[in-house]
This record gives C-alpha cells, sequence and structure tokens, in this order.
C-alpha cells in the first residue's frame, strides 16, 4: 500500500526512460521543483542512463525492474512510448510507487481503468501528465465563458499540428503506438472534455495514414455535447506548426493561441470579439510543467481513500474512451 510522503524530505522521483521530453522538460522541472528530487534513470542502456543522469546529477541503473526495486525511490515518471506505458505502469504501483506518466495514459480505456482501480485500491496516485490544464490561461478561459464574455458557446474548434519529423522518430513506429492521435490528437480531445464537460462524443473522424510507416499522420473529429455543441478537432504531423482553441458564442468569439504546449516565459494573448467590441487580453507567464508536478507531489502527500475515481481519474478514462470512439468511428484513407 502507499504512504504519505515524510514531510520533512523532497519526493524522490525516478525516471523509467531517456525519453526526449523527459530530458527537455520533464527532468529541468522535477530537478527545479521545491519538495521534488530527481534520484535515478534507468535505461535499457548503461551508457544512455550515464549520461542523462550526469546532466542532473542523479543515480544512473540499467534496467526499469532495477530501478523499481529500489528503496529509495517513491514516485516514478514514465515518459516510455505509448504501448509500453500499460504494463510498467503496472509494475511500478505493484512496487509501491506513484506513477506520472506521459499522455496517453495506456493505449486503451479497459487497461486505463484497470490501472486506474489499481492504483486508486493501493493508495498511490497515478496521474497522466496532461499539463496544459494546470496552465492558467485554461481557468482564465473558463471564466470568461462562465461571465459570458462570448454569450452562449455554440461551437468549439481545437488544433494540433506539427510539422513532418525525421523518418526516424519514434511517432513513425507502429509497434511501439506511434502516431499523431495518440501523441497530438488526445490534446484537442481533452481541451473538449476540459472546456465542453464530460459528455462529449464523437460523431464521426477521418483519419489519414501513411502507407509507408502504417501510421496515422492526421485527422479530423467531429464531436458534440449532449446539448449540441459541437467540436471540430484537428491533429496531425504533416502540417505547419498549430495549437489553437476557439469558442464561438452566441454574442461572439474568443481564441487563444499556444493553448496546449507555452514556453514558461510566454504571455498567452486571449481575443474576445463581438460584434461592436475587439479585445486582446495579455495574461501572465505560467509554467505548466511545474504546475503539474508540483500537483503531482501534493497529491502524493495527501492520503489517499481508494473510494472511487477522483476528477483527474475520470478525465484520463474519458479521454481514452473518446480515443476509442474515434478509432471505431474513423474512416481511414491511406496513401
Amino acid at each position: 500500500m502507499g504512504a504519505p510522503t515524510p514531510p520533512d524530505r523532497p519526493l524522490r522521483c525516478g525516471i523509467l526512460g531517456c525519453a526526449d521530453i523527459a530530458r527537455r522538460r520533464m527532468l529541468p522541472t522535477l530537478a527545479a521543483v521545491p519538495d521534488v528530487e530527481p534520484v535515478a534513470v534507468a535505461s535499457r542502456s548503461a551508457a544512455k542512463a550515464a549520461e542523462f543522469a550526469a546532466a542532473f546529477g542523479c543515480e544512473a541503473v540499467t534496467g526499469y525492474d532495477e530501478l523499481l526495486a529500489s528503496p529509495c525511490v517513491d514516485a516514478v515518471y514514465v515518459p516510455l512510448p505509448p504501448l509500453l506505458h500499460a504494463a510498467w505502469i503496472e509494475k511500478a504501483l505493484r512496487a509501491g510507487k506513484h506513477v506520472l506518466a506521459e499522455k496517453p495514459l495506456t493505449a486503451d480505456p479497459d487497461s486505463t481503468e484497470r490501472l486506474l482501480r489499481l492504483a486508486a485500491e493501493r493508495g498511490l496516485v497515478l496521474l497522466e501528465n496532461v499539463a496544459f490544464p494546470h496552465h492558467e490561461q485554461h481557468a482564465t478561459v473558463r471564466k470568461l465563458l462562465a461571465d459570458g464574455a462570448i454569450g452562449q458557446v455554440r461551437d468549439f474548434a481545437g488544433s494540433f499540428t506539427i510539422p513532418p519529423l525525421p523518418a526516424e522518430n519514434m511517432r513513425y513506429r507502429s509497434d511501439v503506438g506511434g502516431g499523431a492521435l495518440l501523441d497530438m490528437g488526445v490534446y484537442p480531445i481533452r481541451a473538449a472534455l476540459h472546456h465542453l464537460g464530460p459528455d462529449v462524443g464523437v460523431l464521426h473522424a477521418v483519419l489519414r495514414l501513411d502507407a509507408s510507416k502504417g501510421v496515422v499522420v492526421a485527422g479530423r473529429i467531429l464531436a458534440c455535447t449532449a446539448g449540441g455543441v459541437t467540436a471540430d478537432l484537428a491533429f496531425g504531423m504533416e502540417h505547419s506548426y498549430r495549437t489553437s482553441l476557439e469558442f464561438a458564442g452566441s454574442n461572439g468569439r474568443l481564441t487563444l493561441d499556444r493553448a496546449f504546449t507555452p514556453p514558461p516565459a510566454h504571455q498567452p494573448v486571449l481575443r474576445v470579439e463581438r460584434q461592436d467590441h475587439r479585445e486582446e487580453i495579455t495574461l501572465r507567464a505560467d509554467d505548466q510543467f511545474a504546475n503539474v508536478v508540483r500537483y503531482f507531489a501534493q497529491a502524493v502527500r495527501t492520503p489517499r481513500s481508494g473510494k472511487g475515481p477522483d476528477d483527474d481519474a475520470r478525465a484520463s478514462l474519458r479521454q481514452a474512451r473518446l480515443v476509442a470512439e474515434v478509432e471505431r468511428k474513423a474512416v481511414r484513407i491511406t496513401r
């Protein structure tokens, strides 16, 4: 069973794997956030683990199992490819470790539900690292919408697209769960859930596949809420870079650029347009990765009741079910 981390020492984190996001974003953040300490990095390659660990002053471990067996590790961060998540999250939970796992939590809703239940039963935190809802700009968007800045929301659009990647990039490997749906597509899907509520359902979808790589490289989803608010969700890795949200209301429109991956120093700009009014609201910079690490650490220090799913678990499970709906209903175009 999990136990709260003693308040007199930092939360000691191990990292399972040497993914690029761990090096660029999460390890520097884990090292910078007070009361959190990265203590070990594991890789199947001893040389890679040593190189990675040296940059952050922590222990290099060869093999993920060895790191999970360490009594000096309270929690693990899992940045592995999507199809490896379920197995290693389960092993970490059974080893008594709290888990912060990269999105998607797993590649299917049944596995997601099973692991969330296992974590709750063991009094452990299992948190999907969807960082953008922890950025202050999204709280501001919610408040503006609730205050009627554009009237009643009628339509929503979310986009996350990036340019093509090098051919050897993991996102082009179907054997480890590569592809744009699990990587970029979950962002606008989660944004729809975050801003429109949990009753979003998929009506139709189109997925474009690359025949030579065997993975989804782009897609578009049409969804709606039970009350008829529509959601147009676009994603892909054969485009110009775009991460944006747009809300169309009965009296106006609200747009937000850099909605998903703003750098910590970036000052977001919200645009509100009505028939006789146009306004740009510049918000203060915020560090969503630091926020999610602090949120995770606080959750670990709070005893878990083991009774039912919390809001984060519900959101992760609903997201996984929507991804499965997309896969079931999509028209697939291979080229």
